[in-house]
């Protein structure tokens, strides 16, 4: 069975109207599609504060007729995350959970260090990661997400604050073959590449476009609109992915 979802990421929802009507604008054009993802998966950065109130924005637009899982970014804080967007006790613990969307897994992972922008996956984090991949049932294939990029993109600025120690997650994936990709977001672009013999697949974000060193000073371009991934996991296992821009 072929398995839809759509990445988004970085909506930065900070109370204004403009990150408002951008993550509204993606939501309602996901919405709108004639066929229907399976998922969506969202990949950090949902409030650009941490404030509760950002999150109980974000709780209505992401509401959805299909399964949004999201995990936290560096602008996130834990604990209004849990309260206002989970409806969980706002604990400081790292937020992992695991969703079956048909026949696949995706583990939706917390890399974020409280008030700091790289990324690290904590000894609980890796400890969850073995439990939840050693107990799916033979045969399962797996996405893993999370915020930051555990590769350079060769941009200074997402490059300064990357995954830490990226070659501990090498080393556990190296013991868990049906993992078939892993999906990030953070660096305001969308990019492919590599990652322990997996793609990497990291997603456009919604608030503002990483302008490459080649085309021009500033990093962010806030003339580009919003933009999401497409991802087709097929029978094979194998991972296709389109990007859409919504204008």
């Amino acid at each position: 069975m072929t398995i839809l979802l759509a990445q988004i990421s970085d909506l930065h929802l900070d109370g204004s109207e403009r990150s408002t009507e951008r993550a509204t604008r993606v939501m309602n054009y996901l919405r709108a599609l004639p066929q229907p993802v399976d998922a969506v998966l969202v990949t950090g950065d949902i409030a650009d504060h941490g404030d509760p109130a950002e999150y109980e924005e974000a709780a209505a637009i992401l509401a959805a007729p299909f399964p949004v899982l999201t995990c936290p970014g560096n602008h996130d804080v834990r604990t209004a995350y849990r309260k206002a967007l989970l409806g969980e006790a706002p604990t400081e613990g790292p937020i992992n959970r695991v969703h079956r969307v048909g026949r696949a897994a995706i583990l939706m992972c917390d890399s974020t260090i409280p008030g700091r922008d790289e990324g690290r996956l904590d000894a609980e984090t890796y400890d969850w990661l073995t439990e939840t991949l050693a107990a799916l049932p033979a045969g399962t294939p797996a996405l893993i997400a999370f915020h930051q990029p555990p590769v350079e993109l060769h941009h200074p600025l997402p490059d300064a604050h990357s995954l830490e120690h990226p070659e501990q997650l090498a080393a556990l994936l190296a013991n868990y073959p049906q993992v078939t990709a892993v999906i990030t977001g953070h660096a305001h672009t969308a990019a492919a590449s590599t990652f322990a013999d997996r793609p990497l697949i990291v997603g456009p974000a919604i608030t503002w476009t990483l302008r490459l060193p080649w085309e021009g000073e500033s990093p962010a371009d806030r003339t580009q609109p919003p933009a999401l991934a497409f991802h087709i996991l097929d029978d094979t296992n194998r991972l296709t992915t389109h990007y859409r821009v919504i204008p």
